[in-house]
């Protein structure tokens, strides 16, 4: 039986100029009793699912919250932590001719993973359950981890799956594709990448939410739109919230300095990882020629 288990969900895959994955981890003992606590709390503000997608009025900003103070205070007790991943897709990795999304999104993956699991100490055996609707195939998914050093003539269908190199090197014993309909903590999963990837996209229309609705200026004036919609609205007071409880209980997590969450110490419990290029070599994958 797996001793810590693994739940994410990926966010703005498909546009937005940032994108973003998160993981939630914990004990295997610890996740039905809290899978039922977030079941309790959505039932609670009249939500079947919370989707980031759908927020777009106050009865899912109430179940947001209601998450959110779930979470940080697992968090703060040491039986939860939460890690999301978000890279730009304008970078020097990213901006390049021909990349391979889906390619890519099995990479971020990759380094996500390997740096959530190792925070947890012991020899631990994992469980990793993705949401349903990712955009990774995780039954069929070749590893593109090393395409660039494949010798020439081998054919990818001789990889091996990405499966098999998560099983070996991060002891993830159990891949299970999950209906988050029926698993709160991948719609936990699905909260946090959303409002990672939408603190960095809408990072200037929060700026003029801010300004608008708590008498401060705005620390970026240019491009502020001159409109809200309902949907950036309510996703705004959502982000100002987590900001709020956040640095209320010294979790260590930035807004302003990078223009989006941000933990600069990746061993917090909450932690926001914008994703930056480790060297000119570090290359986005691109899609190969047939």
């Amino acid at each position: 039986m797996p001793t810590h288990v693994a739940y994410s969900d990926e966010s703005y895959y498909t546009r937005g100029r940032h994108r973003s994955i998160a993981v939630v981890t914990l004990e295997t003992r610890s996740s039905e009793s809290l899978n039922q606590a977030i079941r309790a709390l959505l039932d609670e503000s009249g939500v079947k699912e919370f989707k980031w997608q759908k927020l777009r009025q106050a009865r899912e900003r109430f179940a947001a919250q209601k998450i959110m103070d779930s979470v940080i205070q697992e968090a703060l007790l040491g039986t939860v932590r939460v890690d999301v991943l978000i890279w730009d897709t304008a970078d020097s990795r990213h901006k390049i001719k021909g990349r391979d999304d889906i390619a890519n999104l099995q990479r971020m993956y990759y380094h996500l993973l390997k740096s959530a699991l190792k925070r947890w100490r012991g020899d631990n055996a994992w469980a990793l359950y993705p949401d349903q609707n990712s955009a990774l195939d995780w039954e069929t998914v070749r590893d593109y981890l090393d395409t660039a050093g494949l010798a020439s003539g081998m054919r990818l269908e001789s990889l091996p799956l990405f499966r098999s190199r998560l099983s070996n090197e991060f002891h993830i014993d159990e891949l299970q594709e999950v209906d988050s309909r029926t698993v709160p903590l991948c719609q936990i999963a699905d909260f946090l990448a959303g409002v990672g990837a939408f603190s960095r996209n809408k990072f200037d229309t929060y700026c003029c939410w801010k300004e608008r609705h708590q008498g401060q200026l705005p620390l970026f004036p240019t491009g502020q739109p001159t409109k809200l919609s309902n949907s950036d609205q309510e996703r705004c007071a959502v982000l100002a919230c987590l900001d709020t409880r956040c640095k209320a209980h010294k979790l260590g997590v930035s807004l302003q300095t990078k223009q989006g969450l941000w933990t600069p110490d990746p061993a917090n419990p909450v932690n926001f990882w914008p994703y930056e290029p480790q060297h000119p070599d570090d290359k986005a994958p691109t899609r190969l020629e047939d």
